[in-house]
């Protein structure tokens, strides 16, 4: 055993059942590990140690011990919350920069091979993709393996296609070796052979297969689906059933969300782990955090492209511009691409190779946000501490006092109640802070689509080194050193300008 790599009993000879089950003991921890069939007289146990040490087990009649060696560095374990943010098993901070490729698992080899090796030289560490084919515009091609066999024409979710299972798996595995999260989407409503009309029975039986088969894998997340709410077959209490089963079932505890089209998922169910959201509007990563107090990613927020649907036609810049609103407020985003091909090989979809402008600017925000000494959070600042909740209290109860004179707090108590919140949201910066147990240790300031030749801002306690970056150029130019209290910055009045300070004493 190797700590947060996943560990395998098999037995041959065994017949196909549920009900066999391995015990894992460390200490006076145990963990029962459920097995499953893999074809040509194979049951599998799969375990993920998450401690170094002595390990027994008891599994099919037979038992033994494992010595499981400390990690190496290397690997880190299971991405899970960390109040607003992400941490590996280890503690350490998992920034979450990702990517969609819905139909990798169902491409030929040879692009399967691309696709990761794109993915390995990427700043992308979580990449979303599905378990059944998709069926769109630029992907109709017919996939050799799928997930289940047929009994009379029909998919037999109780006859999982072994070949298939081990391809997918292996794309898992490949992409962990580089510390690449694989968000697997279990269904999508975009569908010509029937997988989203399994009846509810048969989604449970599917899911059962699929969290026995890859749970004990490090880097595996769960999304319900891709755009569920677009899935008539299934009811909302039977979204909320097939959360609570995977997470009653899923040994690891990993990362569960729901992706929406329209209507956003009930994130409150303690089952969800984070806020997966389909969306443009990623300046409302801090009113997402307060009503949920979970992690908030942007997985959708539209594709840089060039094709003539409005969801994957953004610029590059645009696609840039919204990572580093999400991330500066405190969230995490998720890229898409979707340039014309003349083999029809669009990234969103297919894989292939990277084509657009956007990859290198979001390598520079990820090495800037790795290189901080915490985790970004938003930092409310003028119009930015008011929220719709402070608005309707002060026309409830009155405006306090000390703001009577205040024209932004007179103003929007004065405006129609459903006009408040777009107001907030379109006047106040995006501003992030990361905080520690001595202050801010670093402050940061996107001006996002604003070009001001300068500003003026009082810098909290401390002694900072400050920077403007340029997330377009991908110039980082140091302005001020042992700034401190308030400053004058000039900047170069263009779009897409940051200034960053870090606390140097």
């Amino acid at each position: 055993m190797k700590q947060y790599e996943m560990f395998e009993l098999s037995f041959e000879g065994v017949s196909p059942g549920k009900e066999l089950v391995a015990e894992f003991s460390h200490g006076e921890k145990r963990v029962y590990v459920p097995g499953f069939y893999d074809g040509n007289g194979v049951y599998r146990f799969r375990f993920l140690p998450e401690e170094a040490g002595i390990y027994r087990w008891t599994a099919n009649g037979e038992s033994g011990a494992a010595v499981c060696e400390p990690a190496d560095g290397t690997r880190h374990g299971v991405v899970r919350p960390n109040g607003l943010h992400l941490r590996y098993s280890d503690g350490e901070r998992f920034s979450c920069f990702g990517t969609t490729v819905y139909a990798l698992a169902h491409q030929p080899d040879e692009l399967v091979r691309k696709t990761i090796s794109s993915l390995k030289s990427s700043p992308f560490n979580k990449v979303r993709f599905c378990v059944f084919p998709k069926h769109y515009d630029y992907n109709h091609n017919e996939p050799e393996l799928y997930a289940f066999e047929k009994t009379d024409g029909k998919w037999d979710t109780s006859k999982p296609c072994y070949q298939f299972w081990r391809r997918f798996e292996a794309i898992i595995d490949e992409l962990g070796k580089s510390g690449i999260e694989c968000d697997i989407i279990l269904f999508h409503p975009y569908d010509r052979w029937g997988f989203s009309r399994l009846t509810k029975g048969e989604s449970l039986e599917y899911l059962d297969y699929a969290v026995r088969r890859l749970s004990a894998y490090p880097n595996v997340w769960w999304s319900l689906a891709n755009e569920y709410d677009l899935m008539d077959n299934y009811t909302l209490s039977d979204w909320k059933e097939f959360a609570e089963y995977i997470s009653d079932h899923d040994i690891c505890r990993h990362m569960l969300s729901n992706h929406n089209c329209f209507s956003y998922f009930d994130f409150s169910i303690s089952q969800v782990t984070h806020c997966s959201i389909q969306d443009i509007f990623v300046c409302e990563v801090p009113e997402l955090q307060r009503k949920y107090r979970k992690p908030v990613i942007f997985d959708e927020c539209c594709y840089e492209g060039n094709i003539s649907f409005g969801w994957g036609n953004i610029s590059a810049f645009e696609m840039v511009n919204r990572f580093w609103t999400a991330v500066i407020s405190g969230g995490y985003c998720t890229h898409g691409e979707t340039y014309m091909s003349d083999d029809d090989v669009l990234w969103w979809s297919r894989g292939g190779e990277l084509k657009g402008k956007s990859p290198a600017r979001i390598a520079l925000l990820r090495s800037i946000v790795e290189s901080l000494p915490g985790d970004i959070d938003y930092f409310p600042e003028g119009v930015g501490c008011l929220t719709e909740e402070v608005i309707a209290g002060y026309r409830e109860n009155g405006i306090p006092k000390n703001l009577i004179h205040d024209f932004w707090v007179k103003g929007l108590c004065s405006l129609p109640a459903e006009r408040v919140k777009g107001f907030i949201l379109r006047s106040r910066g995006v501003t992030g802070a990361c905080m520690d147990g001595s202050g801010c240790s670093a402050y940061i300031k996107y001006y996002g689509r604003q070009c001001p030749s300068f500003d003026r801002f009082i810098l909290p306690d401390g002694s900072y080194k400050v920077e403007v970056i340029d997330a377009w150029e991908m110039t980082r130019t140091v302005a001020l050193e042992n700034a401190s209290g308030e400053i004058n910055i000039a900047l170069p009045g263009k779009e897409g300008i940051a200034v960053l300070a870090v606390r140097i004493k």
